[in-house]
């Protein structure tokens, strides 16, 4: 696609010369590709890390017991969305495989938690989108992982059972939103396409409660964020786009280490494009 340039090229990223930070990012829908400055947002962020040795992403559109591992060879992409123009389905991202870091999961997961795969699943648009903009390149091996279970403590637990992967240089990427209505999206995107309707008071109430949860690292908040956190019911209809960021806390959560939001913003008032960085 036109928009997608190689501005980020091997020779431009940084040096991996310690772990690699944790994250969780909003992925956007396919028109994120024709988002100029999404896609720059994105594309400064992964310039400012060091250079992932893989990608192990935990997409929100995919939840299968027990934790299960994508392709570890490289198959076609999964267009797991509808109605859109015909172009979103012909995106290509030809990353590599990691079958590596595939082993380094079952291993580090080892009697805790039983281990599948499925390797003629390919990469889903919640892993993809968010990789054409950061790494246009697809050079970097990436592993997508399911969500197992949507409960926050066996989930921060998950991430935390994966945190030595960073010592080895893989990027865990936690892929979602923390606000996602879609019924909200519909109905303000006729009334207003441009996209710069304000965020509703639901919308900017939970997405401030999250920052600051998030922000804190805490446990406790976020594990009682269903009955707790203000606007949840109408800013989280579902709930498997927000989950994906309590792996990424997990896997943070042994060490003091810093939290910072790279993105900020919505998008239709009823998706936060709040991203969040552990390290």
């Amino acid at each position: 696609m036109g928009l997608i340039v190689l501005l980020c090229s091997t020779a431009m990223r940084k040096a991996n010369t310690g772990p690699m930070p944790t994250i969780f990012l909003a992925h956007g829908a396919p028109p994120l590709l024709d988002d100029a400055v999404w896609m720059g947002q994105l594309r400064d962020w992964a310039a400012a890390m060091p250079t992932p040795k893989a990608i192990l992403m935990v997409s929100a559109h995919w939840e299968r017991r027990p934790v299960t591992l994508g392709a570890t060879t490289a198959v076609p992409l999964l267009y797991d969305f509808y109605g859109f123009p015909r172009r979103y389905y012909e995106t290509k991202y030809p990353a590599p495989g990691a079958p590596e870091v595939a082993e380094r999961v079952k291993e580090l997961l080892d009697g805790t938690q039983p281990v599948a795969e499925d390797p003629t699943r390919g990469l889903d648009h919640g892993a993809y989108v968010p990789l054409v903009a950061m790494y246009p390149a697809a050079d970097i091996p990436v592993l997508q992982m399911s969500i197992p279970t949507e409960d926050p403590i066996p989930l921060m637990a998950l991430g935390r059972s994966l945190a030595p992967l960073r010592q080895d240089g893989v990027l865990i990427v936690g892929s979602g939103f923390l606000v996602h209505n879609l019924r909200e999206w519909s109905a303000r995107r006729m009334a207003d396409p441009t996209g710069r309707s304000p965020m509703p008071g639901w919308a900017s109430d939970f997405d401030a409660w999250a920052a600051a949860a998030i922000g804190r690292r805490d446990v406790d908040a976020l594990a009682q964020y269903r009955t707790i956190a203000p606007g949840v019911d109408v800013a989280l209809p579902t709930h498997e786009h927000f989950v994906p960021v309590l792996v990424s806390l997990g896997a943070s959560l042994d060490r003091a280490e810093s939290v910072s939001f790279p993105i900020t913003g919505t998008w239709l008032g009823a998706f936060t494009k709040r991203s969040a960085q552990f390290g």
